[in-house]
């Protein structure tokens, strides 16, 4: 079981992405099991405060965020899936965002 955060940064403006709708939803289901918005520093905590072992994807609605800045955007929503192990150990999953590329890795 797992708890689970992520950072959203604007690689544009260099500054953290506040107010990015995320959900997060097992890999196989349509239903999400949470939803949030990141907050002024781009962070959020999201989910049930531990998570079982299984495959999950966390959707932001980077379209959203690029509309309400007036920003053209080739992604609407990116959505990253990983894997969640039984090891317990904290799960960290950053976006690092522009209108048209996105990179995440693996945090800490």
């Amino acid at each position: 079981m797992t708890h689970l955060t992520t950072h959203v940064l604007d690689a544009v403006s260099g500054e953290p992405a506040a107010g990015i709708a995320v959900t997060l939803a097992p890999a196989a289901a349509t239903t999400p099991l949470a939803r949030g918005t990141t907050d002024a520093d781009g962070r959020l905590a999201l989910g049930p405060e531990l998570l079982e072992a299984g495959d999950y994807g966390l959707t932001f609605r980077t379209g959203d965020y690029f509309a309400a800045r007036g920003t053209a955007t080739f992604h609407p929503s990116v959505t990253v899936t990983f894997t969640v192990d039984d090891s317990g150990r904290h799960l960290h999953v950053p976006l690092l965002l522009s209108p048209f590329a996105y990179s995440t890795y693996r945090g800490s």
